[in-house]
């Protein structure tokens, strides 16, 4: 089986341009992909799983509060910003991917108080990697996740920061 090679290859770059292509991998957070490069890379890392398994590990090792602010970059589920057209180019892609930008006016009031009742009680954003799902299957992922504890919270949207990240590593193998 023929493994899929990531365009450029990582290990053939510089810092510098290894940062400008895979900085953006996690959403305005491109000090994951600093130390990635600065661990060394190798063969192992020019595909998309094995760029994936060293951003996750530096991401994991990271502190609590270093990934509070992983998650906080990320923006609100068919929230102001993308409605005003303020999304990162993935983002946008993703959430109107999942229909998010066909909401009735009823979805997006739904959404907006999901939203703010989320960052009440959890003081970061709800973050889903919402490719393959349809927005009535987000909104109900977005109340079952109402009821995790702050720390299970955390490290649910971790893990779904995590699959955005090896979707969009994916994208930049095809």
């Amino acid at each position: 089986m023929r493994h899929a090679l990531l365009s450029p290859r990582p290990k053939q770059l510089d810092r510098e341009a290894f940062v400008a292509a895979y900085g953006g991998i996690y959403e305005h957070s491109p000090w994951i992909a600093e130390a990635v490069w600065d661990a060394g890379l190798d063969t192992h890392h020019d595909s998309p799983a094995g760029l994936a398994e060293a951003m996750v590990a530096v991401l994991d090792a990271a502190s609590a509060e270093r990934q509070l602010t992983v998650i906080r970059a990320h923006p609100d589920l068919a929230g102001k910003v993308a409605l005003d057209g303020g999304l990162t180019q993935a983002s946008s892609q993703e959430q109107a991917g999942a229909g998010l930008d066909q909401c009735t006016p009823d979805e997006l009031a739904r959404f907006e108080r999901l939203n703010a009742a989320y960052k009440a009680r959890f003081g970061f954003p709800f973050v889903m990697a919402v490719r393959g799902y349809h927005r009535r299957e987000i909104l109900d992922a977005f109340e079952a996740r109402l009821a995790h504890t702050p720390d299970e919270e955390r490290r649910t949207a971790i893990a779904q920061i995590h699959r955005i990240a090896r979707l969009r590593l994916d994208a930049h193998a095809a």
